[in-house]
């Protein structure tokens, strides 16, 4: 297991939604997956950004982010970047989980958030998606 931990990108214009997503997941969201750190970003530049950058091995997205909310951009994101790694849509109602699935996120979260409902999603989401690589 790697000693680095995974990095989580999270993405609100609010502070305290960012703040929020990053209580509920935690630093050590499942015993297998192991620590992980945050890189919180409150905008659609920032998040631009940092995805180009790479090391990202998982984004969180505010859906009701302003001006430009998570669910568009996952889909902008998932368009755009070749291995664009998984993505969390974070929305406010039951009913907009479809949106998500619009977006091809890998897994959503709903508002209030529930630590151990959000710490599993992403750790189920991280365990999907870190499939071994061949390096030649």
């Amino acid at each position: 297991m790697s000693t680095q931990p995974l990095k989580i990108m999270v993405f609100s214009h609010r502070p305290e939604v960012r703040e929020t997503i990053v209580t509920a997941v935690g630093r050590r969201p499942a015993a297998d997956v192991g620590r992980v750190s945050f890189i919180e970003v409150g905008t659609v530049a920032e998040v631009l950004m940092t995805m180009d950058a790479g090391g990202v091995d998982l984004a969180i997205l505010d859906g009701e982010a302003q001006p430009t909310g998570g669910i568009g951009l996952c889909r902008q994101l998932k368009d755009e970047i070749t291995d664009c790694p998984p993505i969390v849509i974070a929305v406010r109602r039951k009913d907009d989980r479809w949106l998500a699935t619009w977006s091809r996120a890998e897994g959503v979260l709903v508002h209030p958030l529930d630590p151990l409902t959000a710490a599993e999603t992403v750790a189920d989401v991280l365990r999907s998606t870190r499939l071994p690589v061949a390096r030649g």
